[in-house]
């Protein structure tokens, strides 16, 4: 099945209209819709679908129904039905049971009548230290997922969506929760698989050790017709349990050709007698136990059931596909990973196959690997040295996610051939995704303002190849720096160390990046003008990444995230604007992922964790307060605005439209309205601000860096605000003011506060500009914006340089000067800038160069 999202125009479709999808030969094909968002004026704005992707073909358009026209009928049925544990599931062919307590997911899981899998479980092993001097002692503890609740999200007609939560316990305790969504569809015997398990461990003893699926087969029929493959480098591993290769009595070659190959074997007269004799005196590979445990290995190694028995290698290699199938005369499984090998340690453990049950862990974390240690890397905070927010230690991985994809396929034959395998592979891998065109989104204004590549002139075919330079660096940066791992898989680094050719991974604030400074409003962005396929698996990744384990989920932190640090959790500082709802709407939007609901649910509300961390109570004596708390305007306030705006549109639930226009209207109240503070008190119970004066704590620029301007400016259209809109366009001029007309208009008011960093402004700017009809701030923006890239002695921009033997690559391929920061914000605001003030750009690039002349060094970015 395939999952996609569409965006509708104001006043288009409504909650009463019925939606087809036509395909390109004009056949309609059936469809599953909800709504997932609206406009103001109650029409929708976006809706997510379900369809069978064979049938939709390259091509389709979604389209409302006409009056009298009915909607493409579903071939297969699919029915749920409320019973007292749980759910039970029927299709044409399948039937299960979904559990709403106890151990099992599901059970008792047929195929026209007979059973297929006996069970699905969440398992998880903790591996405990004690240390005694400079001894350590360790033991592994297993645990097994109890289910505390089931819900049934969708119902058909073309899929079931089926929500588990619960939390892993033994007879001793209970920890780890667990969310897994179940994916079933009317006519097929797959599940597609979304789990998602959080941290709520003590980081000094509990390190994680092993987390996955286990499901349970029955195994029928001769033990050398049971078969393993694994789809690894390059073609295939493929064995049997039994492998009928003898010394004597030989058994005819084609019978172990045929065995090779995976397919079930059934000799006759002589032939069986001599296997019948064999079998009574050969080894039986029970058990296999498969590994990613590093970005660039794997390993397979198998053994005997009973216990004592040592384990031995079959293979080892690089990158695995990871596709995995098995069985018995019983039938097949297959079991697939998403990103198995960049989302290291995964990998199954297969055993049982020398008997009646099969037993397969799908691991997310496999045990054959090192336990995971999410304790910090030191006792306190660097913040003079290595910018990391505070001085003291404030890492907690109590309350992080991780969110993983699987699925499982049942298959009649034994064991499926390696072309079945890779095709089921790469649908798990690279499932099918449908999306709109650059010009239609554009069109709908869809994630507010951005531009679609033109090129007319010198200038823009510059500034659009510096675009594609910066994707395609970082794409490449991920592979050449190995950027893998369940913890860090689609995260980039901070801040380029030219002297080591390294990133500054053990440098504090300078290491992952954790959303500092948008760069997935720049990715999504990327994705939407072009269309490119690359930059949505970027942006992709980096939202199921930065919505996960750069953020908390519970605790005292909820909807918090942590700044920037060599661990994802490791800075003191916990803000709302790592966590915001903006980074992941085009991501939910897009493409209808369920996981994100769970987010936007815990951001709604997330204000009132400022009352256990105050963003500004650091450096504001709170017996001198008013409110119990502060917000800066930016980026703090326009963060909650971000998920009150998505919770808004989401249900259109009035409460969080008037959380935004009462600390609007507390702005516009200030004496400079938007250009006021940015530091205020702030009422989570009330929703206001209390302005406290000018002052810009960490700086003016941090009011608008952080993805401020994009939520803001579509805020207001959402709205309809024109005040609104003057004064995001009264604050782009105003950062562009001269040191003197700045003063002169604020009648002194902000002091020593300046305005820094004003390539980051640009957007702000140009859309001051467009509203306010002042050309000389048109040029202005352009010209700070241009000058963060070009000198006029200097055009190369995302250039890279290649260097010998450096960072552990016979060729390293560097940009000395990159930071994530810069790349983002510059990408990010020439995408918006170009929407709006496009016509005043400079045609050439000697006319860059006349423009940017005489502009301060430092604002450049090798300055």
């Amino acid at each position: 099945m395939a999952q996609f999202g569409c965006i509708w125009p104001k006043g288009e479709l409504h909650r009463e209209d019925a939606l087809k999808a036509v395909g390109e030969d004009g056949r309609k094909i059936p469809l599953q819709s909800r709504i997932t968002a609206y406009y103001k004026d109650g029409s929708i704005k976006w809706t997510a679908h379900t369809a069978k992707a064979k049938g939709l073909g390259e091509h389709f358009c979604v389209e409302r129904l006409k009056k009298g026209e009915k909607e493409a009928a579903a071939q297969h049925s699919l029915r749920l039905t409320e019973q007292k544990n749980g759910i039970l599931v029927e299709t044409d062919r399948v039937s299960f049971f979904a559990g709403a307590s106890g151990e099992k997911l599901i059970s008792d899981y047929r195929v026209d009548g007979k059973c297929r899998i006996m069970a699905l479980t969440s398992v998880l092993r903790l591996e405990r230290r004690m240390w005694e001097g400079e001894n350590v002692s360790s033991a592994v503890t297993g645990f097994t997922g109890r289910i505390q609740k089931v819900t049934a999200e969708e119902a058909g007609p073309l899929r079931a969506v089926l929500k588990f939560e619960g939390i892993h316990k033994n007879d001793a305790e209970e920890m780890i929760p667990f969310i897994l969504r179940l994916f079933v569809g009317a006519d097929d015997c797959r599940l597609d698989m979304q789990y998602t398990f959080a941290y709520d461990g003590c980081e000094e003893t509990d390190f994680l050790k092993g987390i996955g699926l286990k499901a349970v087969f029955p195994a029928e029929g001769k033990i050398y017709n049971r078969h393993l493959r694994f789809l690894g480098d390059a073609g295939s591993f493929s064995e049997s349990t039994a492998n009928l290769l003898t010394w004597r009595p030989k058994i005819p070659e084609e019978l172990y050709e045929k065995q090779c190959r995976g397919e079930a074997v059934f000799p006759e007269g002589e032939a069986l007698e001599r296997v019948n004799t064999v079998i009574k005196a050969m080894p039986f590979w029970d058990t296999y136990d498969i590994v990613q445990d590093a970005p660039t290995h794997f390993s397979i190694k198998k053994k005997q059931a009973g216990e004592g028995l040592c384990w031995i290698d079959c293979i080892h290699g690089l990158r695995a596909r990871g596709g995995l199938a098995f069985g018995s005369e019983a039938g097949g499984v297959m079991l697939g990973v998403r990103s198995f090998w960049q989302t290291y340690p995964s990998g199954y453990t297969v055993k049982g196959l020398s008997g009646h049950e099969i037993e397969a862990v799908t691991w997310f974390y496999s045990p054959s690997s090192d336990a995971f240690d999410f304790g910090h890397y030191a006792n306190r905070g660097y913040n003079q040295s290595y910018y990391e927010g505070y001085d003291f230690k404030g890492a907690s991985a109590c309350g992080i996610a991780v969110t993983s994809e699987c699925s499982l396929e049942l298959t009649k034959e034994m064991c499926a051939c390696e072309e079945t395998l890779g095709a089921f592979t790469e649908s798990v891998s690279n499932p099918a995704v449908y999306v709109g065109t650059p010009e239609y989104y554009h069109s709908c204004r869809a994630f507010g303002y951005w531009s679609l590549p033109e090129g007319n002139t010198q200038t823009e075919r510059w500034l659009e190849g510096q675009l594609e330079r910066a994707l395609d660096f970082y794409r490449q940066e991920v592979d050449q720096r190995n950027w893998y791992g369940l913890f860090n898989y689609g995260d980039f680094m901070h801040t380029y160390d030219r002297f080591r050719h390294q990133w500054r991974y053990d440098m504090g604030g300078y290491a992952w990046d954790n959303t500092e400074l948008v760069p997935t409003l720049w990715l999504w962005l990327m994705f939407m003008r072009t269309g490119r396929a690359d930059a949505f698996e970027m942006a992709e990744r980096l939202s199921r990444h930065s919505s996960e384990v750069d953020v908390y989920h519970f605790g005292p932190y909820k909807g918090m995230g942590s700044r920037h640090n060599v661990r994802h959790w490791g800075c003191p500082c916990k803000e709302a604007r790592i966590a915001m709802a903006a980074h992941h709407r085009y991501f939910y939007y897009l493409t209808g992922d369920r996981r994100m609901e769970d987010i936007f649910e815990e951001l709604k509300d997330n204000e009132f964790t400022f009352l256990r961390k105050d963003p500004l109570g650091e450096f504001y004596d709170k017996e001198n307060m008013v409110f119990p708390t502060h917000a800066r305007s930016g980026p703090d306030w326009s963060s909650l605005c971000a998920n009150w705006m998505t919770q808004w549109e989401r249900t259109l639930d009035e409460r969080y439209l008037k959380k935004i226009q009462t600390g609007s209207q507390d702005i516009a109240d200030t004496p400079l309205r938007l250009v006021s503070g940015p530091d205020f008190e702030f009422d989570p119970a009330s929703a206001h601000l209390r302005y406290i004066g000018e002052r810009a704590t960490g700086g003016t620029h941090l009011q608008i860096c952080m993805g401020a301007p994009s939520v803001w400016m579509e805020m207001a259209d959402m709205m309809e605000d024109e005040r609104w809109k003057d004064m995001i366009a009264e604050y782009g001029e105003f950062y562009y003011l001269p040191r003197e007309e700045q003063l002169k208009r604020s009648e002194g008011s902000i002091g020593e506060r300046q305005f820094t960093l004003p390539f980051m402004a640009a957007a702000m700017g140009a859309y001051g500009a467009v509203r306010r009809k002042n050309p000389w701030l048109a040029d202005t923006a352009w010209r700070i914006l241009l000058h963060a890239m070009v000198t006029d002695l200097d055009t190369e921009g995302f250039v890279i340089h290649e260097e010998n033997n450096v960072g552990n690559r016979p060729v390293l391929k560097e940009i000395p000067w990159i930071s994530t920061n810069f790349t983002a914000q510059w990408c990010l605001n020439v995408i918006m800038v170009l929407d709006f003030i496009r016509e005043r750009l400079p045609r050439t690039m000697e006319e860059v160069k006349a423009l940017v002349a005489g502009e301060p060094p430092e604002n450049w970015h090798k300055a």
